[in-house]
C-alpha cells in the first residue's frame, strides 16, 4: 500500500556521505521537527534524473527555502558512494543525498518499482513529497515514464 497524505513516514535507515564516510540516518531523526522537500529518482546518472530532476531542485533551492522548506533531500536505490558522486557531478550543493541502497525505504513507502526489464532491479518510483515533522503533507507520484508532478517547479507551485 502506498503511503498517503497525512501519514507518518515509516521508520527506515538511509545513508548519506560525509567527509568521514557513509553515515546512517534514521528517518525518524532526519525528518523530525522540520519541513523537508523529499524527491526520489529511479537512479543516479540516468538521463531524466541527471538532466532535469536533480538539476531542477538545485535551481529552485532558494525559492523552496523561501517558501518554508528547511531542507531538500534526494533519495534513490543506489549506494551512498554513487549518490555522492552523482551529486558532485551535477553541482547539487545544498541537496542532501540519501541512499536507499537496498530499496527498504521505497518498499516501506509502497513506492518501489521493478526495473528488471531495464537491468535495474528494484528501484524507487519517481516522486516528490513535502514532509512536515515526519508527516506527509504533499505527495506527487509520477506515472511510469513521466516527469511532471515530481519536478521542483511543480512542488514549488503547490506550496
Amino acid at each position: 500500500m502506498t503511503i498517503a497524505i497525512g501519514e507518518r513516514l515509516p521508520a527506515a535507515t538511509l545513508v548519506r556521505m560525509t567527509a568521514e564516510g557513509p553515515d546512517q540516518v534514521a528517518t525518524q531523526d532526519f525528518f523530525a521537527g522540520r519541513t523537508v522537500a523529499l524527491f526520489a529518482v529511479p537512479g543516479a546518472f540516468t538521463p531524466t534524473c541527471s538532466a532535469r530532476h536533480l538539476p531542477g531542485f538545485v535551481e529552485q533551492r532558494a525559492a523552496l527555502l523561501a517558501k518554508g522548506v528547511d531542507e531538500i533531500a534526494c533519495t534513490a536505490v543506489n549506494d551512498a558512494f554513487v549518490l555522492s558522486a552523482w551529486g558532485k557531478s551535477v553541482g547539487a550543493e545544498g541537496i542532501t543525498m540519501l541512499a536507499d541502497g537496498n530499496g527498504d525505504f521505497a518498499r516501506a513507502l509502497g513506492l518501489e518499482m521493478d526495473g528488471s526489464k531495464f537491468g535495474m532491479g528494484l528501484r524507487s518510483q519517481r516522486y516528490a513529497m513535502l514532509v512536515e515533522d515526519g508527516v506527509v503533507k504533499q505527495l506527487h507520484v509520477e506515472a511510469p515514464g513521466e516527469f511532471r508532478v515530481s519536478s521542483a517547479e511543480h512542488l514549488l507551485s503547490a506550496l
